[in-house]
């Protein structure tokens, strides 16, 4: 809604669009450790998204992009970038469990089965529901039908309410209620934010981020489908890249000095 977010115009749009690109392109061009996309303190940012971040002014058009410690503002790596963010909100309010999915399935690789035909709505503006995003989600996993998928994944997303509808860093939801973004993750584990996230990530999902990027990475060279065959040459992926500080370039060679990129079935 453009008249509830007047910030939101085409040029913050295509920023958003673009931070992801330039940021990935950094990491490949300085083969840089692939676990900076998680764990990078800065993003790259033109004036527009700088001004949507709280970054002080930078001069230039919004063609000039520039590289910024992104921790003073809530930023750095792919997960609290605005684009990402915005994508995963419905409009009027956040979505933890959108927010959430997204970094269990696309950042963790982890596989969620579909939802039920019949899902109860939630309501759809934040600034007119009666209780915060977090009590109204605490309501729908109360329902057995539900519990058991949402409780692998909205924590992640609750972790990320202190950003809004369009990625802006808030401290108060659009109802005016205080923020809490406070989450108990799958084990027990407790955190806050951003930070609560990547912790949690460090010290129990790392691998499962590594593996799924490597996958990936995989697919794409090859252009077709993982075969049973390919999970050798993943295991080497993996031992060289920890093996070499994670850089990006280890996955690279691996992928095509191996015999499934070398050679072609013949017909």
């Amino acid at each position: 809604d453009r008249k509830r977010f007047p910030t939101f115009n085409n040029e913050l749009r295509q920023a958003m669009f673009e931070e992801p690109i330039r940021y990935v392109e950094d990491m490949i061009r300085g083969d840089r450790s692939v676990l900076d996309l998680l764990y990078g303190n800065y993003t790259f940012v033109n004036p527009v998204l700088a001004k949507h971040y709280g970054v002080p002014e930078i001069q230039g058009d919004t063609d000039t992009w520039v590289r910024v410690d992104g921790r003073p503002y809530q930023r750095g790596g792919l997960l609290p970038m605005a684009v990402f963010l915005t994508q995963n909100s419905p409009g009027l309010r956040t979505s933890p469990v959108k927010r959430g999915y997204w970094v269990v399935h696309r950042v963790l690789g982890q596989t969620i089965p579909p939802p039920p035909p019949v899902v109860p709505e939630l309501p759809q503006d934040e600034a007119k529901s009666d209780l915060p995003v977090r009590d109204m989600l605490a309501k729908h996993r109360a329902i057995p039908l539900c519990a058991s998928c949402h409780a692998r994944f909205d924590v992640f997303g609750l972790a990320f309410e202190g950003y809004g509808p369009v990625g802006e860093a808030r401290t108060k939801d659009l109802a005016a209620r205080p923020i809490d973004a406070k989450a108990t993750f799958p084990g027990g584990s407790e955190g806050v934010g951003l930070e609560g996230v990547l912790t949690y990530i460090r010290e129990n999902r790392q691998n499962q981020f590594l593996d799924g990027f490597g996958r990936k990475l995989l697919v794409y060279a090859l252009n077709r489908s993982l075969l049973i065959s390919d999970e050798p040459l993943i295991e080497r992926m993996q031992s060289a890249l920890s093996a070499k500080e994670y850089r990006f370039s280890t996955l690279v060679e691996t992928i095509v000095t191996s015999p499934q990129f070398l050679n072609k079935k013949g017909s």
